[in-house]
């Protein structure tokens, strides 16, 4: 390196000299330049307002609307204790207030009435051989053998003295003095007894006398033809 000579004019005399970072330092400078500008740039193509500039009015809309959600959130939380308390507090069904359909799929071949000058006592309903039929109501079986013309028959007595007749069964499931639910199988369709073909005959009696078994289960929400149920038809018959 040349010597410099006291002659010779110093040419940084008056400058400022600006010290070297060391390298590491100088490229975590370089990096956080480069962030930087990156993010000021993201800011600037998303449409970002600086927060010195944002209006009053939008930030006071902005808290209008956490608190309006916050509002929904607790109204819809109350409506759901409200349903829950609702539920617990709905009266219970009992199995004395359900009344179903002997069964799940039929034709109502024969009405209640008069036929060949004698009363026939019930209702005819053909299904396939086999096919199990389901008591209607609850109560005790006070009846659950063959029966002469009506063939395997089965009595389910309510506590109300009115009795439900199923006849022609193929074969019975029940036995006497057991107690049965609506929709417990009672037996198959059969064609015992003075049958010409398999079906269900099935008869009510209210105080010891036959009646329409069609009207009777309309009255508490089952229309046999329409072959509409409603599980809970006793209520809507009050």
């Amino acid at each position: 390196m040349r010597q410099r000579l006291s002659s010779e004019p110093d040419r940084y005399r008056g400058r400022r000299r600006v010290p070297t970072p060391p390298r590491g330092r100088y490229a975590v400078v370089v990096t956080s330049a480069f962030v930087g500008a990156g993010v000021v740039a993201l800011g600037a193509a998303s449409g970002m307002p600086d927060t010195k500039a944002v209006d009053a009015t939008v930030l006071a809309e902005l808290q209008d609307s956490s608190v309006s959600a916050d509002a929904f959130a607790q109204r819809a939380e109350d409506t759901a204790d409200r349903a829950a308390r609702g539920a617990e507090s709905a009266p219970q069904i009992s199995e004395n207030d359900v009344w179903l359909l002997p069964l799940d799929d039929y034709v109502f071949t024969n009405p209640y009435g008069m036929r060949w000058n004698k009363l026939h006592g019930g209702i005819d309903l053909k299904a396939p051989e086999g096919t199990p039929f389901k008591a209607i109501h609850a109560g005790k079986v006070v009846w659950a053998a063959y029966d002469g013309g009506y063939g395997n028959k089965v009595i389910v007595e309510q506590p109300d003295g009115t009795q439900t007749l199923y006849a022609h069964a193929g074969s019975l499931r029940v036995t006497q003095d057991q107690q049965v639910n609506a929709g417990d199988v009672l037996g198959t369709v059969g064609s015992t007894g003075h049958s010409t073909g398999p079906h269900l005959h099935l008869e009510t009696h209210v105080q010891g006398k036959p009646t329409d078994p069609v009207r009777l289960l309309r009255q508490r929400g089952v229309d046999v033809k329409l072959k509409v149920e409603a599980v809970y038809g006793g209520l809507a018959a009050g």
